[in-house]
Formats: structure tokens, sequence, C-alpha cells
């Protein structure tokens, strides 16, 4: 049975606190400042009710008023904003819905960031218990070119800079399925994009595929990427909507506001 004092309530239970919501909520929905008519009739408030409220919020700098009767956030949100910011981490953020897709799957799912012209695993789950697994080493690096999160990577580079990473690498191989030229690589990249993760086929190591969805932060913009990583043959395609799943969750918990991968490639 649920206790009492375990119930969340779903409103404020101050009035003039869901009130100070619903105003702050009326001003993130303008990038111009609003005017105190305008605040009112949004939030059902009467203006001289909305106006003692703004003013208090203008005394925090909460609220800031460029001109009489009209108001915008103020730059202490910001200010906090960049607190709670500067607290995330991928790897935080990660590990626990990480945890939660192992379980899941029962097959080992990495993080990785980009360092350069290679992908480093940052974190892993998975379990010492499972029979036959491919586990990545945490500090590992690959290839962008080889693996299923550096062509994440890539797909969101400008056409320049996936041609200048090409000339830097020389898109040397590892097996005979790795992607070594250019064209093919692009290929391979323009579908990354249009479906919105990537694949490894055998091309870093014979005899493993992955699969790889990417996490996106506060500016939508990709900052890792969750693979699974599998023996070629036990691979599954019922894993997708959960890697998706999984990795717009971390997105989500890292402040990105509406995880649209494809609004990053370009």
């Amino acid at each position: 049975m649920t206790k009492r004092s375990d119930l969340q309530p779903s409103t404020p239970t101050v009035q003039v606190i869901e009130r100070m919501f619903n105003l702050l909520e009326v001003l993130s929905s303008r990038e111009d400042p609003v005017s105190l008519k305008d605040i009112a009739e949004k939030t059902g408030l009467h203006p001289s009710t909305a106006h003692r409220i703004l003013n208090d919020l203008t005394i925090g700098r909460f609220v800031d008023r460029p001109e009489a009767g009209s108001y915008r956030l103020g730059m202490r949100l910001l200010e906090l904003g960049n607190l709670v910011k500067a607290r995330l981490s991928v790897r935080d953020a990660a590990l626990s819905p990480m945890r939660e897709l192992h379980k899941l799957i029962q097959q080992p799912v990495n993080l990785s960031v980009r360092q350069g012209d290679e992908i480093v695993y940052v974190e892993r789950a998975y379990s010492e218990r499972s029979g036959m697994q491919v586990v990545r080493a945490i500090g590992g690096r690959a290839p962008l070119h080889l693996t299923s999160v550096g062509k994440l990577f890539l797909a969101a580079d400008e056409g320049a800079k996936v041609r200048a990473y090409a000339t830097r690498t020389g898109l040397l191989g590892n097996t005979r399925n790795s992607l070594t030229q250019l064209a093919t690589l692009e290929r391979e990249l323009q579908q990354c994009r249009q479906v919105g993760m990537a694949r490894d086929n055998e091309e870093l190591e014979m005899g493993v595929r992955c699969m790889a969805a990417g996490i996106y932060d506060d500016q939508n913009k990709l900052v890792a990427g969750l693979s699974i990583s599998a023996p070629a043959d036990r691979i599954d395609e019922n894993w997708v909507p959960k890697l998706r799943a999984t990795a717009a969750d971390i997105s989500a918990a890292l402040g990105c506001p509406k995880p649209s991968p494809a609004a990053t490639y370009r």
C-alpha cells in the first residue's frame, strides 16, 4: 500500500507558487517581452495579481522588466540553469538506463563519446554470469568509421568534415567488411541520417555486430552514443525500439527538449 507521505502532488499546494509557475510558463513561450495584459489573459489572473507576483519575481531577478508594463524571463534563471547543466554528466545520466536495457536484452550495452577521430568507451553494462558476450573495455578506442557510434558522429558532420576525416585517416580497415572507400562510407552515413541510428556489420571485429543510437544534450547536440554489441548471429532487431527509447530517456535527462536526431544532421 502506498503511504500518504509517498504521494507526490500533481500541482503546488501553495496557490501563489502555482500562479508563479504559470506566469513563468507564459514568459517562456515567447522570445520577446510580453505585456501585462497578455500575461493576465493567458494565465487567467487579474492584472493586479499578475503585476504583484511579477514584481516579486523581478526583485529576485527571475523576471526582467525591460520597460514599464512588459516582462521577460530573467538572468537568474539562466544562472541557475547553468548550475544544473554543470552538474549533469552523460555517464551519470546513462548508467541506470543502461543497466535496465541490459536486463531486457541480456547483452552488453556501451556508452561512447568522440575524441578526435576515435570513439572512446566510457561506460558499460553487462553481466559476468551471461553466456558469450562482446564486452568493450572502458577506455578502449576505435576509429569512427569502423563503429556504430562513430558513424553517428560522422553522420552529424558536414560533408567537408567527413572528407577531411577520410583524408586524415586513410579509412584503414580491420576486416573484410570495413568501409574503406569514401563513397561507400558516405552512402552509409546517409542511411544513418535517414533512420536516426547506425550499425557496425562486423567492420571492427569479425563475428561482432553492433547497433547504436545517439544521446543529445539540451542544445540537441550529439554528445554520446549508446550501443549494443553482440555476436553476429545473435543480433536481434527487436532490440532497436528498446535502444532508441533508452537513448531518448538519457537525452531527456540531459535536458534535450525533444530528441530529433534528424534535426542535428546536415
